[in-house]
């Protein structure tokens, strides 16, 4: 339906690394989850209340929240698709992942009410009714679940939304709900055991589950999580196809998100020391434009000039490549130059280490100058510590 529909009211719906057509599927999908809750609500609520069991209620109320969380995802969806203005530069995306969570934690809430209806419901147990209407009803409603639940994942794949997968999960942590309700209602039809209360409970314990995982996934772009590994490996190819026109590495890689579509990404990238300048920029800026284009991103890059035709630099940079190799962990250094002075001559470059190194930035500041030492007395390092951020 969801492919139907986009065909009519999405514009160039297959065009998806567009923002206006990111929003649209957003909202379009939104709107459809809120018309597929509140019809499950209804029908649900029905079957609740004739049956008198506290799971189909719980799970109608459920469905009734999660048409609400459609609307989160509409207006958010609605609202990351404005345009930057001056009190936001960098555009509005984030808030998409804001609307993720506060699904997240609608669903959190709803485990928790579910929880205390069925604890309650095992200390003071009820009977219920079951009949074929029922039971029929709660087949709808677990196959409009996986529907939705298929929908929703599909399109989040398509359009690269955290958002969009929380909904996924709560669709089908729904499903998974219903069938357990499914099961107690035929189990206390078939043989008369009343299991609505413990079955109450594993469907809240599975609701906080799938509420939690999906509050990990809009949290941590929030926070700042490092850039796909898949995305880091093309910036590395496009910049290093440039090889052989003057590029000799690339580090320092950091990788702004302000949200879909709104991603901005900074690089050094080495060249050589005695090229033409202005060559040297001309082939930077057109690197910057193909990032640009390619990657729809905001690209901006540091030309880091290295000496290639000095054998003291080389040979003493090879000396300390070997003393970096012998570091444990993924460590890597760069920047690498020599200033000679009357005294001493000062080794200058920056090394890299991963977050959770287990020596402290000054604990390799000293390892390495030590290190450096055994080389010569009269070498100096001034050595910056980074940090791997893609």
């Amino acid at each position: 339906m969801i492919t139907f529909l986009s065909k009519f009211f999405i514009k160039d719906y297959q065009n998806t690394a567009e923002q206006r057509v990111r929003q649209a599927y957003g909202m379009l999908c939104g709107a459809v989850g809120i018309g597929l809750n509140i019809f499950l609500f209804c029908v649900k609520f029905f079957a609740g209340q004739l049956s008198g069991s506290i799971a189909i209620t719980a799970d109608a109320f459920n469905n009734l929240s999660d048409a609400g969380s459609s609307i989160i995802t509409l207006v958010g969806f609605k609202m990351a698709g404005q345009k930057p203005d001056s009190d936001h530069p960098f555009g509005h995306g984030r808030i998409e992942y804001i609307s993720g969570l506060l699904v997240s934690v609608v669903i959190l809430l709803m485990g928790f009410e579910l929880l205390k209806s069925s604890v309650e419901k095992i200390l003071h147990p009820e009977a219920i009714d079951a009949n074929p209407l029922i039971m029929g009803i709660l087949l709808l409603s677990i196959c409009i679940k996986l529907y939705m639940f298929l929908y929703n994942r599909g399109i989040s794949k398509k359009i690269d939304s955290a958002a969009m997968m929380a909904t996924a999960k709560d669709s089908i942590s729904d499903s998974v709900s219903t069938v357990a309700v499914l099961l107690t209602t035929l189990l206390a039809y078939l043989t008369g055991i009343q299991a609505d209360g413990w079955c109450g409970v594993l469907v809240a314990l599975f609701v906080l589950w799938t509420g939690y995982g999906a509050m990990q996934d809009t949290i941590s772009p929030l926070l700042g999580q490092p850039p796909e590994p898949e995305f880091v490996k093309r910036i590395e190819e496009i910049v290093m196809e440039y090889q052989g026109q003057g590029v000799l590495g690339i580090h320092d890689l950091v990788v702004h998100n302000y949200g879909p579509g709104r991603v901005m990404i900074s690089v050094h990238v080495e060249v050589p020391s005695v090229g033409d300048i202005l060559k040297l920029h001309d082939m930077i800026d057109l690197i910057e434009h193909r990032l640009s284009s390619e990657l729809g991103c905001s690209a901006v890059i540091h030309m880091d000039p290295i000496c290639l035709d000095d054998e003291l630099t080389n040979q003493i940079k090879a000396k300390v490549a070997g003393i970096v190799k012998q570091m444990e962990g993924n460590v890597s250094f760069h920047d690498f130059r020599i200033v000679h002075g009357p005294t001493h001559t000062n080794l200058i470059f920056d090394v890299v280490v991963p977050f959770d190194y287990p020596m402290s930035d000054n604990e390799v500041v000293t390892y390495l100058d030590e290190k450096v030492k055994q080389i010569d007395e009269n070498y100096f390092t001034v050595i910056e510590v980074d940090k791997a951020y893609a």
